[in-house]
């Protein structure tokens, strides 16, 4: 952690699983603060009380700020003296942003707008931001919203020097018990002697854990280059599997319960899109999608040209490593949450 030595570092939408995530990880280490930006104070107050128990010789180290990304005031007010950002305020859930689409606008659009516009203007080092698969080849409000978040935030690249503030984004898919993820429901499901509902069995998901998504911000703070996508290499798994796995770890007598597909759904994600292959490349465990570096004078293109062709392919949820149930109950097993949740059943 060397590079966060002393330094500041805020995070929007922090009080959130990824905010959490982030300050079990961080809070240990000799990072100076970190700024939870957020605008719900319950929450806010939730996670200091939560951190004082856990963490009480180094919880100090955590400030609080209402606040909403909406609000370019309010994010300025919040960003003095900040070195980094990670920004991962978002409206999430695909069918409530299906019903609401403008209110994604607002947030995943607009406000991720005003937090490049003043930190730029504050002078913040760097800046990571969190998108999603579902911004790729968008179906869906809450996906357009993040690709139209990507767009921004690639465009904004462009108006200021990486020497002044370096710009780079995240895509990921399914973080696994994520607030508001399936998970959780699925569990308080069988405590209560329900069957689990799922949507599709044959529906497939990138699948990974907090600690994955924070080594791949931390591997955009590290690697990426400004204007940046990166993108972590997940394995995925068929609703149907993932669903198998959880009833057998926590016991559950039901049958599982088919719903059908909900608002703005798919059958399968991408993280890698056929057109950003053409200039993406494969960096091991991630790819890194550079910035289009062209200007609007296309005429010199007529006459100088690339023809050839990047052999990487199309990367989703479909034709990445399919994990098998006992594959998916041995990752659940990794997550301290599904542990703790298993203890309390078992008490």
């Amino acid at each position: 952690m060397s590079l966060f030595t002393g330094k500041t570092l805020m995070i929007t939408g922090g009080t959130g699983s990824f905010g959490n995530a982030v300050l079990g990880r961080f809070l240990q280490t000799d990072i100076g603060e970190i700024r939870i930006f957020s605008r719900d104070e319950k929450k806010q107050d939730d996670m200091r009380h939560e951190f004082q128990a856990k963490m009480p010789q180094v919880s100090d180290k955590v400030k609080f700020f209402i606040g909403d990304v909406r609000d370019l005031a309010s994010v300025k007010n919040a960003m003095h003296g900040v070195d980094y950002i990670f920004h991962a305020a978002a409206l999430k859930q695909v069918p409530s942003c299906e019903f609401f689409p403008l209110e994604a606008v607002k947030t995943n659009v607009i406000g991720t707008d005003n937090v490049l516009t003043a930190a730029i203007e504050e002078g913040v080092k760097t800046v990571i931001c969190l998108s999603t698969d579902k911004a790729a080849y968008p179906v869906n409000a809450m996906g357009t919203s993040k690709a139209m978040m990507e767009k921004v935030i690639v465009a904004k690249s462009r108006t200021v020097s990486p020497d002044k503030t370096k710009i780079c984004c995240t895509r990921y898919g399914n973080v696994m018990c994520s607030r508001g993820s399936v998970i959780p429901l699925w569990i308080d499901q069988i405590r209560n002697g329900k069957p689990i509902t799922i949507t599709d069995p044959n529906m497939t998901r990138f699948i990974m854990s907090l600690d994955e998504a924070v080594d791949l911000v931390l591997f955009a703070f590290e690697h990426g280059v400004s204007g940046d996508i990166l993108v972590q290499k997940a394995p995925a798994c068929t609703i149907g599997v993932l669903a198998q796995a959880v009833s057998e770890l926590f016991g559950s007598k039901e049958d599982i319960r088919i719903i059908g597909i909900r608002h703005g759904e798919k059958m399968y994600e991408t993280l890698l899109t056929n057109e950003e292959c053409a200039n993406a490349t494969d960096m091991g465990d991630f790819y890194r999608v550079p910035s289009d570096k062209r200007d609007l004078n296309y005429d010199k293109y007529f006459r100088e040209g690339d023809t050839d062709r990047n052999p990487l392919t199309e990367f989703n949820s479909n034709n990445t490593d399919l994990l098998s149930v006992e594959q998916v109950k041995e990752k659940l097993l990794s997550l301290a949450y599904i542990r703790e949740e298993l203890a309390k059943s078992e008490n």
